[in-house]
């Protein structure tokens, strides 16, 4: 009997210790909307390949940057913009960062004939028949900020404050303009590559400036061997194929 107990005993620490030892293959990465598609192709690649676990939070770079900076517990961040992981690095929070995409913004809309009546998206602003025009906020979403400084180049920025809505992410600014809750939105180019957004037409707006994406693991990760797995996976030609894929360099 003594045997039995004992047998008993060292089969449930066995299966107590890899239970542990799975639930730590699991990581959690704070996303930026613009990369919500290709994130979650990468994430399904990546577990299928190694079965760690990648849980994804999106939001925009800013509000994630926030959570960040009040000890949101994610192990890695995948920002929209270089400034906000240069800002944890310089706050000894992070891991230096590295760029893994690059984006461009877009002018979309659900109606193909948004892009056959006008030549250029700055023509295409001055139809009369577009009154509501969707963009990320401006402060958070880089996105936004890139929206802003392109009407900025060409002179529309006052002139069209009548007509902007003010989204929290650059998503929603496309779920604004695929559900024509507005006639147009500024987007990024990913979204243009999804099933829905193949259904309207779009505008590279070359007016601003391309996206730089960079990344940083968080100093606070517990479990820095796969998230430094899956920082190797981002720069892999698998994940490459999936940004190309969704219109990223």
């Amino acid at each position: 009997m003594k045997i039995y107990r004992i047998v008993i005993t060292f089969i449930l620490v066995v299966l107590i210790s890899s239970n542990s030892a799975f639930a730590e293959e699991k990581i959690s990465v704070a996303v930026a909307a613009n990369f919500i598609s290709a994130f979650k192709d990468m994430a399904a690649d990546f577990e299928a390949k190694t079965k760690i676990k990648v849980e994804g939070t999106f939001s925009s770079s800013g509000n994630l940057y926030s959570q960040i900076t009040n000890g949101a517990p994610y192990d890695l961040f995948l920002s929209a913009d270089e400034k906000r992981p240069s800002f944890l690095f310089k706050d000894g929070v992070s891991d230096e960062p590295f760029v893994y995409a690059k984006g461009q913004a877009i002018l979309w809309s659900a109606s193909k004939d948004f892009c056959k009546e006008k030549k250029t998206w700055q023509d295409a602003l001055k139809n009369d028949k577009i009154k509501k025009i969707a963009i990320a906020n401006t402060v958070t979403a880089p996105y936004g900020t890139a929206a802003m400084k392109a009407l900025q180049t060409i002179g529309q920025w006052d002139a069209l404050q009548n007509k902007l809505v003010t989204a929290q992410t650059v998503a929603q600014s496309f779920q604004y303009a695929s559900t024509e809750s507005v006639d147009a939105g500024f987007c990024a180019m990913s979204a243009a590559s999804t099933p829905e957004g193949k259904k309207g037409c779009f505008y590279v707006v070359n007016e601003a400036p391309e996206i730089i994406q960079s990344a940083c693991i968080l100093k606070r990760t517990t479990n820095r061997a796969a998230v430094e797995k899956f920082m190797d996976f981002l720069k892999s030609p698998a994940a490459q194929e999936i940004k190309i894929k969704y219109g990223y360099r």
